[in-house]
């Protein structure tokens, strides 16, 4: 590679990462779409080989996933709803407890825990939730009094799906452009790399969001019967966040402890919660993960924590989505750039 070579490339990198820097406010639904029809461009290919073109199939895909969802979301909102009505009303006891048997400790050691005033606090709550009237009201209510930044939410919403439509539709002719585009000499190597990216991404990306809802379903199931309180809520909370290594698993059994001995003032019900969120992790580890995910993306699990926090620092809710993507990607490259590095004259002087 030339020296003139070195420096296109690299001005190439440099604006499209200063352009993705400040474009990033506007980015969100556009990666959104590119995501989610990276996702389905599968599916839709499958349908091509029944003689189906390329728009119908697409068509048939999103009137699919729509039908499926839209019910699922249309039940679960209310459900939700309920629950975390019934939380908000809760949250005064969980904090008194809290203070309760941790304040004689820390203070025991000297830390300082500031007083609360419990029943204010509990009312101020409720008197907050009752105006609002809950996540629906709460939702319209905002769309009619947040002004700008709201109406970017919901063109943000309403392009999604347009976004990931003609993304979709044109992902085939979109791949082909971008490689005729790629100069001869670089253009089998690059193919290769995103053949090999996307064999691991496509298959961890479409594999993780099946092990989240199949664990946020494992939770919500498993503490309902325990008896837990706002087990939906805890359950979905823990399965979503649950692609950044035992985050889920933490804060799930964490939530679920604490709802369990407030309400029972026993420690019998953890034992419950304990063997639940075990019981979802050893079939997350043993049939979910390896039948769903495998072990294709290759990172270390203390990479994808400083991936998703990084992303979230740099870019917000936008970086967060791209992080595991991008360091996916980055592990491909990297893997190769070691390989390459063991074969030089570098490495064996």
């Amino acid at each position: 590679m030339t020296a003139n070579t070195r420096w296109f490339w690299l001005a190439i990198f440099s604006v499209t990462g200063l352009l993705l820097y400040l474009l990033a406010p506007i980015l969100l639904p556009f990666i959104v779409g590119a995501l989610l029809a990276y996702l389905g461009d599968p599916l839709v290919d499958r349908l091509e080989t029944y003689n189906i073109s390329r728009s119908n199939s697409v068509v048939i895909v999103f009137v699919v996933v729509l039908g499926i969802l839209l019910p699922f979301f249309i039940i679960l909102i209310p459900l939700l709803e309920d629950q975390i009505q019934v939380f908000i009303t809760k949250v005064p006891n969980y904090i008194k407890w809290v203070g309760d048997s941790l304040r004689p400790m820390l203070e025991s050691v000297g830390i300082a825990i500031p007083q609360v005033d419990i029943e204010k606090f509990g009312q101020a709550l409720t008197k907050e939730w009752s105006v609002t009237g809950g996540l629906l009201k709460n939702i319209i209510g905002a769309l009619s009094k947040s002004g700008i930044a709201v109406m970017g939410w919901v063109v943000n919403a309403l392009l999604i799906p347009v976004i990931t439509f003609y993304l979709l539709r044109d992902w085939d002719r979109l791949v082909a452009y971008i490689r005729e585009l790629l100069p001869r000499n670089v253009e089998s190597k690059f193919s290769e790399l995103a053949k090999e990216s996307d064999e691991m991404l496509g298959a961890f990306l479409r594999g993780q969001v099946m092990v989240m809802f199949a664990l946020s379903l494992i939770y919500s199931v498993g503490l309902s019967v325990v008896g837990v309180d706002f087990a939906l809520l805890i359950g979905i909370i823990a399965g979503i966040i649950s692609f950044i290594p035992y985050m889920g698993l933490i804060v799930g059994i964490s939530i679920a402890a604490i709802s369990a001995i407030v309400e029972t003032q026993s420690f019998i019900m953890v034992g419950g919660v304990v063997a639940v969120f075990v019981i979802a992790q050893v079939f997350e580890g043993f049939f979910l993960t390896p039948m769903l995910v495998g072990d294709r993306i290759g990172l270390h699990p203390v990479t994808v924590i400083f991936a998703v926090l990084a992303g979230g620092q740099l870019f917000g809710f936008f970086g967060i989505l791209l992080a595991l993507p991008i360091s996916a990607v980055l592990a491909v490259l990297l893997r190769h750039a070691h390989d390459s590095y063991l074969e030089s004259q570098i490495y064996r002087l």
